[in-house]
């Protein structure tokens, strides 16, 4: 989590929801650990802790995410929502490969967006230094996330870890605290957001499908919105693209000098 107590309050919330029953199905125990995906040495710090402390890891949901927000760096120099959305994800997901292959059958989920369609890899400015457009901006991190996805699928073939990318769907969340909506179109805003966008346990359906059901088991490298899989544009199935992006991306997060 990036705000701590926000985050033990979700959990408190669902330790109660939970209660008797999760202690007679002998659940699991529900930590809270901080994470933010702006800051790599964060990213470095979380992960050391996961090492350390747990010893198998069956799934990762790499779910965090910052949309069209103005122009901002992180704390590395990166334009926040490639840093955040693509850079954060790629070396959270590298530190915890090891321990996600000695747990094998384990899974990897990837949350990106339909919004990819309208995003380019552009490897001359992938720090939007020359010119900065936040929808496009987002729409590259996302078609960065399912690149990302199907690369990583194609190296881990045969070692039992499993990679998917998905569409959650419009959710009714904070995401777009962001996006300037005039005061006269809110109360508009809000009517359509409440009869037409997902609730949050229906935008995350597709994520608890790839991420648990025998459905998908062996299932890699592909793209899924409404718990079924969905055809890419070729933008988003080009492998030298992906492949440079990778390379690109181990630098940019010092994995490699």
């Amino acid at each position: 989590c990036r705000d701590r107590a926000r985050a033990e309050r979700a959990a408190r919330e669902i330790r109660a929801e939970l209660g008797e029953r999760a202690e007679a199905e002998g659940g699991g125990e529900l930590v809270v650990r901080e994470l933010d995906l702006a800051s790599l040495r964060s990213v470095r710090a979380f992960c050391h802790r996961v090492l350390q402390e747990e010893p198998r890891l069956d799934v990762l949901i790499n779910n965090a995410g910052v949309f069209q927000c103005p122009y901002m760096k992180t704390e590395d120099g990166f334009e926040m929502q490639f840093g955040v959305n693509h850079l954060g994800h790629f070396l959270l997901t590298n530190l915890l490969l090891g321990l996600l292959k000695n747990s094998a059958p384990s899974r990897i989920v990837v949350v990106s967006s339909k919004l990819y369609k309208y995003g380019e890899i552009n490897f001359e400015d992938l720090n939007s230094e020359i010119s900065y457009n936040k929808s496009f901006c987002y729409s590259r991190s996302k078609l960065a996330n399912i690149l990302f996805a199907r690369e990583l699928a194609r190296r881990l073939e045969g070692t039992g870890v499993t990679v998917n990318s998905l569409h959650p769907g419009i959710v009714r969340t904070n995401l777009g605290r962001y996006v300037n909506i005039p005061l006269l179109a809110k109360p508009l805003f809000n009517l359509v957001s409440w009869a037409f966008f997902k609730t949050p346990l229906e935008g995350a359906q597709t994520s608890i499908y790839l991420a648990s059901s025998p459905d998908v088991e062996g299932v890699s490298g592909k793209y899924f919105g409404d718990c079924k899989e969905e055809e890419l544009l070729p933008k988003a199935m080009d492998d030298l693209v992906a492949r440079k992006l990778w390379d690109i991306s181990e630098v940019m997060v010092g994995l490699l000098k």
